[in-house]
């Protein structure tokens, strides 16, 4: 049975820690960090445990707009994270960070959730689950700078369809998760 959880946090609430944890004993997971490099005690965590467990993953720092072909036939997969990758559909959609309209916020939006479900689609063709890790951005000030501001409220909109469609939803504060759905 195909399974899809979500983790959502503030920033080094342990959110890929929980999430690395969860798939530790597990061969042939792809670990996907999207944007940015993948944290170097976050790859040695993942190494560690790997060792210990005899087990290898595959893991890919991309900038792509096509999550779900990173997937293949992988049947354990970590999306890391729903955050980094709507900074990548706003600059590519939007590379002179104007203001958004409401359309156009939209139309972000759905890109994200539209791409966030293939994955999630690949995943269960494959019979597996998947972790989604995102920043929770409801705790924050509205950012002064309109295209920031309209980052934040895509991002917050985005979370809560993930979560509304997940199997499991944990938030993660200060290394505890909780279970909230």
């Amino acid at each position: 049975m195909s399974k899809s959880i979500l983790i959502t946090g503030g920033a080094a609430s342990g959110k890929t820690r929980y999430a690395v944890t969860g798939f530790a004993a597990f061969d042939y997971v792809l670990y996907l960090r999207m944007g940015k490099e993948i944290d170097a005690d976050i790859r040695q965590r993942i190494e560690f445990d790997n060792n210990k467990n005899g087990v290898e993953w595959d893991i890919i720092c991309s900038r792509c707009t096509t999550p779900a072909d990173e997937v293949k036939d992988h049947k354990f997969v970590i999306f890391d994270s729903v955050s980094s990758y709507a900074r990548i559909i706003m600059q590519e959609m939007f590379p002179d960070r104007q203001a958004l309209d409401d359309a156009a916020k939209k139309n972000v939006e759905r890109r994200i959730i539209d791409d966030i479900s293939a994955v999630r689609e690949r995943v269960c063709e494959n019979r597996g689950s998947l972790q989604i890790i995102t920043l929770e951005t409801g705790f924050s000030v509205i950012p002064e700078d309109c295209y920031l501001a309209a980052y934040r409220e895509i991002v917050g909109r985005v979370n809560q369809r993930i979560a509304n469609s997940s199997d499991e939803v944990y938030f993660s504060a200060s290394g505890i998760q909780f279970k909230i759905k």
